[in-house]
C-alpha cells in the first residue's frame, strides 16, 4: 500500500507544532508537549494504535493548557488524514469496549472522512492534575475533525477520572487500528459504495 505516513507542522502566536505518524509502525513515540498527562495519554494512543508517533509541542502553558491540547489534537488529526490518503483499502469501522479497573469505556468510530463526535464522558471533579478535564473533549474533538472520524465515545461507567481518561484515548487507539487496518480482501479498492470517501451520506 506504499508509505503511509504523514508529517505536519503549524506554528500560529499561541502553539508550535511539529507531528510525524507512520500509520504502519510499532507503536513507537517521542512525545515532548510539555503537558506531563497528555505526554502519557498520547503514548498510550500510539502503543495501542500500532501508529508510531512523534510530537514536539510548544505551546502558551503560562496561560493554560487549552491551545496545546487543542492545536495537538488538530496536528495528530491532519497528520493522521495526510497518511490515509485517499483511504483505498482500509477497513473503515473499528471498536473497542476498554476495561480499566471499576471503568468500562466504549469507542466506535468510521474513518469515513466526516468528521463527527459523539461525546458522552463526564467527570467528577474539574482538573486531573493541573490539567482541566473540560480539555479532553477538545482533545478528541479537534482529533476527529481533522483525521476525518465519525468518533463515538461513551464511558459506560467508572469512578476514578484518570481510569475514565485512559480507558478512552486506549480505546480510541484500539478502534482505530481496526479502522485503518488493510483488508486483504479489499486492498484496492475505497469502502464506500460512492466510490470516494467523505462529503454527504
Amino acid at each position: 500500500m506504499g508509505n503511509r505516513t504523514g508529517t505536519v507542522d503549524r506554528k500560529t502566536k499561541e502553539t508550535s507544532i511539529s507531528v510525524a505518524v507512520d500509520l504502519d509502525g510499532s507503536g513507537r513515540s517521542q512525545i515532548a508537549t510539555g503537558i506531563g498527562f497528555l505526554d502519557h495519554m498520547l503514548d498510550q494512543l500510539s502503543r495501542h494504535s500500532l501508529i508510531d508517533l512523534k510530537v514536539e509541542a510548544k505551546g502558551d502553558l503560562h496561560i493554560d493548557f487549552h491551545h496545546t491540547t487543542e492545536d495537538t489534537g488538530i496536528c495528530i488529526g491532519e497528520a493522521v488524514a495526510k497518511a490515509l490518503g485517499d483511504r483505498t483499502g482500509i477497513r473503515r469501522w473499528g471498536e473497542a469496549t476498554v476495561p480499566m479497573d471499576e471503568t468500562l469505556t466504549r469507542v466506535a468510530l468510521d474513518a469515513s472522512n466526516r468528521p463527527y463526535l459523539i461525546w458522552k464522558v463526564s467527570f467528577s471533579k474539574p482538573k486531573l492534575g493541573e490539567m482541566d478535564t473540560e480539555l479532553f473533549k477538545e482533545w478528541f474533538q479537534a482529533f476527529a475533525q481533522n483525521a476525518g472520524l465519525t468518533l463515538h465515545i461513551e464511558n459506560l461507567y467508572g469512578e476514578n477520572n484518570h481510569h475514565i481518561v485512559e480507558s478512552c484515548f486506549k480505546g480510541l487507539a484500539r478502534a482505530l487500528r481496526q479502522a485503518i487496518e488493510i483488508d486483504p480482501r479489499k486492498s484496492d479498492a475505497i469502502p464506500s459504495t460512492k466510490g470516494v470517501l467523505g462529503g454527504s451520506l
